[in-house]
């Protein structure tokens, strides 16, 4: 046979609040430590449920001499319908409190920012001067090439290019000379040459 499952917590208040109300008697800890293990709750923890049920003011408790005894009358859960009751109308003023604050804060964010012509107008100027911004933006990107560094940056661009060309000039002319000196018999064969790779009479240093 399968184990029984033992009872929740609720239930076991339950069971125990039954023997209180099933007998509308005065108990002795001791007392309902035996009673309990009958409905099911086991004796080791009958103390901490009676507690809980002390708690919520379902049972009472009260120091007779040297024992202290527990009871509850089927009308002491009224007791928990009165102070759940009383806990709802402290969250429910709370809650009006807040809303109360946040209806304040809300009109105050929107203070200044009633409609109005003026307000319309001012945020018509505003999406002007943001097109303005916009076009100006793009034409800045539309001339960049004009930007005065770029301008310095393409000028030494043409400085270097310019001095590298004169130098390989140099170079071309001095090969020419090289040529003419070693290879006399070749002169006419090397002008030929020349002719063809572009070399004329008119190539000369860039100025």
């Amino acid at each position: 046979m399968s184990k029984r499952k033992g009872l929740s917590l609720e239930d076991k208040r339950e069971q125990l609040l039954k023997i209180f109300y099933e007998s509308q008697d005065f108990f002795l800890l001791k007392e309902l430590e035996k009673l309990g293990p009958r409905r099911g709750v086991v004796s080791q923890t009958v103390k901490d449920v009676v507690q809980s049920l002390v708690d919520d003011d379902l049972v009472s408790k009260d120091k007779i001499g040297t024992s202290v005894f527990f009871w509850s009358l089927p009308s002491c859960a009224g007791n928990q319908l009165r102070h759940a009751h009383s806990k709802l109308e402290d969250d429910l003023a709370s809650a009006k409190e807040k809303q109360a604050e946040l209806v304040l804060q809300k009109e105050s964010l929107q203070k200044g920012r009633e409609d109005s012509v003026e307000r319309e107008a001012a945020l018509n100027d505003l999406r002007k001067i943001e097109e303005q911004y916009r076009k100006l933006k793009e034409e800045l990107e539309r001339y960049a090439d004009n930007d005065p560094t770029t301008v310095d940056a393409m000028r030494n661009a043409s400085e270097v290019a310019h001095e590298a060309a004169n130098r390989w000039t140099d170079n071309i002319f001095a090969l020419q000379h090289w040529c003419s000196s070693n290879f006399p018999e070749a002169k006419e064969r090397l002008e030929h040459l020349y002719r063809e790779v572009g070399i004329t009479e008119s190539f000369d240093y860039l100025e």
